[in-house]
């Protein structure tokens, strides 16, 4: 199974957006190809440089399906170019060189003869493949691969199976972004240019593994339904000195800036690390609203509501902490990080009101002003024991987190008759909106091997939440004072208590393997707004989890997999406090959400290690979902739980090469989405839309440069009770490394053409009204990122077990 098509398709496309000035290859380059005794083409062979003189590995690679192979940003020097494949002899080239006079050396044609030579003793040495597919995961074995020489972790992340890295560092798996990324078993609080300059300044020798999990086991919480991408590092044995330091800017309609710094200190037994990063990211939106309303005697009125939105971000994170190897079987460890960040939002809406579209019988100006702060401070213990050679392990984690969120918002609305005058006296509100966020967590998890092919992992988790929001609601009088608004003020209090547990057991066999896992978790959860009944919840519940998977032959495999899944209401839905655009539109939590359950199937392909397919079918009942509702003349937006969702859909993702200096993939991704909800606010919810969303990058090596433009689509598509228009975007970004990679340089700008807009209409459950949204999406960027120090010592990075809890807190940037 070859992409010839593909590549057609894609070699047609980008010559047609005039994207031939990309065509000049990298200086100081070595490549060639790799065919078997008949001259067919040897696809993912290891290709290795060495050193003429004393036979060391300089850099490595992989051939493509095409069979051939490039290595740029070769040293002056003779070398000497080596293949090996499972199953072939070893082809060897002859000496060459490379100087200022012979940069861009073409390796003559290397002829791989499969290795028949009977041998009288045999010894036999376990190696594990590159690729590897496991039950739940597949596995890109790094240690003692040729890919682990001359290549960062970042660039070799890149060639993982299934992962993207976009322009801005996103790292994307089968297409889908929001991918969690973890390192050695622990999560990153990281942002994606954090966590690249993290990865920049690791050498690729320090990598065992990288494993990418694309439906999370028993052994993970049962919320959400994301990937993760699991960076192993072998344990750091040198000690020293490394960081990172970044800084950028970029402009769209107002300048933004960004800074980090990274720094690791490693002294015998103890590693020392810490980040701080700050940044300013205004934003702006025009926002628009057309609607309608009927009255009980099918009186109709037309609201046009335009709306200017600026918002400035500013943030402030740290992360501190330590990993001491106490013995050779035990490392314990501390993490204490958090946020200190910033608001402020000023918005002017105007509403013209009337019978008819035509004609305005009044209107209203609001101009709002709202500032708010966001704290979080956190601690994680840590602890892991080795109990033995075998395999069997023990970890703890405990977990402290606090959140101190604070709201001030002015509201100033002036109403006016049709012809201009003043209709009555201004309106002025006022809100203070302190909240308070504690939770606590703790988990522990334990590992045994039963025997070569079957092994046994079982764990136990509890967590502890409680969320205190108090409204503080206060109008203007006559003369200008405030006092409180009694019929607005209140407070809602929130806790929420998770005991879980789970046992996973897997067992290998010789062309597959099975993996069964159940969790169990017990929810207990008071929503409590001052004055009202209390919404009291204790729940039950068991995820199991199922993964068969199956190779084929040396290209082919396929798997299936199942999971029952949860998902909690975010702790901002919950909190049924109004804040305004105008006296006619607000948006109010619900504290009666109700968390969604989904059964998740999928099958799923792949062909040589590169092309993956995949086929999924999902059903969620109670599904949260957002909604814009109206009631009388007032439109508010809340969230609530609708009966059901049906997914249908079909995953398609290839990387593939055209030229030693243009490589890309591709994404496709069909799906069906169809809502039902009887009898919800006294009508039907029945709707669903077949869609797509096409995204591909293109990336282009060109005189030590790296190029790189991408571009996505996404079909109209019904969700819940929206009906979204179409969207697209084309992105692009050039970036350089100097300094033997310790410093880089990326300019890039989102959205070239300037035509990503958001924008959606519903005639459900009483509305008709469409929205029109358009942000400063075009935004051009520039960064520095440089490494120093010694950049093979890497800290144990380690976060503990509230990360679910943690990921429903809003505000943090």
């Amino acid at each position: 199974m070859k992409i010839t098509i593909t590549k057609i398709f894609y070699t047609l496309l980008l010559i047609l957006t005039g994207l031939g000035a990309f065509a000049q290859s990298g200086k100081s380059s070595v490549s060639g190809k790799l065919v078997d005794d008949k001259g067919a083409a040897m696809d993912y062979a290891t290709i290795s440089l060495l050193n003429a003189a004393d036979s060391a590995i300089v850099k490595g690679t992989l051939t493509t399906e095409a069979g051939t192979y490039l290595l740029d940003n070769i040293k002056p020097g003779n070398y000497i170019i080596k293949a090996t494949n499972i199953g072939y002899a070893k082809a060897v080239s002859a000496v060459f060189n490379i100087s200022a006079d012979n940069a861009r050396f073409i390796v003559p044609n290397l002829v791989m003869h499969q290795n028949t030579r009977a041998l009288n003793t045999v010894t036999i040495t376990s190696t594990q493949p590159l690729i590897e597919r496991k039950i739940d995961r597949t596995v890109m074995n790094i240690e003692n691969s040729v890919l682990a020489a001359g290549n960062t972790a970042f660039e070799i992340l890149q060639k993982a199976p299934g992962v993207d890295v976009d322009k801005d560092d996103n790292i994307s798996l089968n297409g889908k972004q929001g991918v969690t990324v973890m390192i050695n078993d622990k999560l990153t609080y990281l942002s994606a240019a954090q966590l690249a300059t993290l990865l920049r300044s690791t050498d690729g020798t320090t990598i065992k593994s990288i494993e990418i999990i694309t439906n999370p086991s028993a052994k993970y919480d049962a919320a959400g339904n994301s990937g993760i991408i699991n960076i192993l590092l072998k344990k750091n044995k040198q000690s020293g000195t490394n960081g990172s330091a970044t800084i950028g800017g970029g402009y769209s309609k107002n300048p933004r800036d960004n800074m980090s710094l990274n720094l690791n200190h490693k002294e015998g037994n103890l590693n020392l690390f810490g980040t701080f990063s700050r940044g300013d990211n205004p934003h702006y939106r025009n926002f628009s609203i057309d609607r309608v309303t009927t009255d009980n005697v099918d009186k109709q009125t037309y609201f046009t509501q335009t709306s200017q939105m600026t918002q400035t971000n500013h943030y402030n994170n740290y992360n501190i902490g330590a990993d001491l190897d106490a013995t050779s079987k035990n490392t314990m460890g501390f993490v204490i990080s958090g946020y200190s960040n910033s608001e402020h939002d000023v918005n002017t809406n105007h509403t013209l009101i009337g019978a008819t579209p035509a004609i305005v019988d009044s209107s209203l100006t609001t101009g709002s002003a709202i500032n708010q702060t966001y704290r979080n401070f956190a601690l994680n213990l840590n602890d892991r024991y080795k109990i033995d050679t075998l395999g069997q392990e023990l970890s703890v984690d405990l977990d402290y987190s606090k959140f101190n969120n604070n709201s001030i918002a002015q509201y100033n609305t002036d109403y006016f008759l049709a012809t201009g005058g003043t209709q009555h006296a201004s309106q002025l509100l006022r809100n203070q909106t302190p909240s308070v966020i504690d939770i606590r967590s703790g988990k522990a998890d334990y590992s045994k091997p039963l025997n070569k092919t079957m092994k046994l992992e079982t764990g136990v988790k509890f967590s502890n939440v409680k969320t205190d929001n108090d409204l503080q609601a206060q109008k203007a009088l006559t003369n200008g004072t405030y006092v409180n608004d009694t019929s607005r003020t209140n407070r809602f209090i929130y806790s929420e208590k998770i005991d879980a547990g789970y046992v996973n057991l897997n067992k290998e066999f010789k062309n597959g393997s099975v993996q069964l896992g159940l969790r169990a978790e017990y929810t207990q959860s008071n929503a409590n707004l001052l004055g009202s009944t209390p919404v009291d919840r204790s729940y039950f519940n068991f995820f199991p989890s199922v993964f068969i998977n199956r190779t084929l032959n040396k290209k082919n495999e396929i798997g299936f997999s199942y999971s029952r899944r949860i998902d909690r209401p975010n702790y901002d839905n919950l909190n049924p406090f109004i804040y305004y655009l105008d006296p006619y539109t607000y948006s109010q939590g619900n504290s009666f959400l109700k968390p969604q359950y989904t059964n998740n199937f999928e099958l799923n392909y792949t062909y040589n290690k590169t092309v993956n397919v995949s086929l999924g079918y999902s059903k969620t009942t109670d599904v949260i979902t957002e909604l814009i509702l109206t009631v009388g003349n007032k439109s508010f937006e809340t969230h609530d739980n609708l009966q059901v969702q049906n997914s249908y859909n079909i995953n398609v993702y290839s990387p593939y090469t055209i030229t030693n200096w243009w490589t890309g993939n591709f994404n496709f991704n069909g799906f069906y989405l169809g809502f039902k909800s009887n009898g919800f606010m006294g009508g039907t919810v029945d709707n669903g839309q077949a869609a797509f969303v096409f995204r591909t990058t293109q990336t282009f090596l060109f005189g030590g440069f790296k190029g790189e433009l991408s571009g996505d689509y996404h079909t109209a598509l019904t969700y819940g009770i929206y009906h979204l228009y179409a969207r697209k975007e084309i992105d692009a970004g050039i970036s350089h490394s100097f300094a033997n990679k310790k410093l880089n340089i990326k300019l890039a700008m989102d959205d070239i053409f300037n035509m990503r807009t958001n924008d959606l209409s519903s005639n459900d459950l009483n509305n008709n009204f469409i929205i029109r949204q358009k942000g400063d999406t075009r935004l051009l960027k520039l960064n520095f990122t440089y490494n120093f120090g010694n950049s093979k010592i890497k800290k144990r990075e380690h976060h503990g077990g509230a990360e679910d809890e943690k990921g429903r807190v809003g505000g943090g940037n």
